[in-house]
């Protein structure tokens, strides 16, 4: 038996950030440092054994991405059968990126705008 879990879009998931609440990447460090949002909060899905409570998005579900929204879909499952609020982001990192939204990139920090 599985669990609906929710998603929303990156509209959406800026909407909510604005509002307060949170964004965690569930990706591994290497994705985070080639390009994150500035607002998320890294826990890698590797260490959501031990850190799974850090996960908390306040008054709202905590809003979970990774890089197209397979993993993060996986977390916020888990996150939810443990009593913690969440929401995937659909399309992850991919389709924020898409979206405009801003980014993060490497050790320069410079963002790259794909066109």
């Amino acid at each position: 038996m599985s669990a609906e879990i929710q998603e929303i879009d990156v509209a959406e998931a800026r909407r909510r950030i604005d509002e307060g609440s949170r964004l965690f990447d569930v990706r591994e460090p290497g994705e985070w440092d080639e390009v994150h949002a500035p607002q998320a909060t890294l826990v890698p899905m590797s260490e959501l054994v031990a850190r799974w409570k850090e996960i908390d998005g306040g008054d709202e579900p905590a809003i979970i991405v990774c890089h197209s929204g397979g993993r993060s879909a996986r977390v916020v499952a888990a996150l939810e059968q443990s009593g913690v609020p969440a929401v995937n982001l659909a399309g992850g990192m991919v389709a924020w990126e898409r979206a405009g939204a801003p980014v993060v990139r490497d050790a320069q920090g410079e963002p790259r705008h794909e066109h």
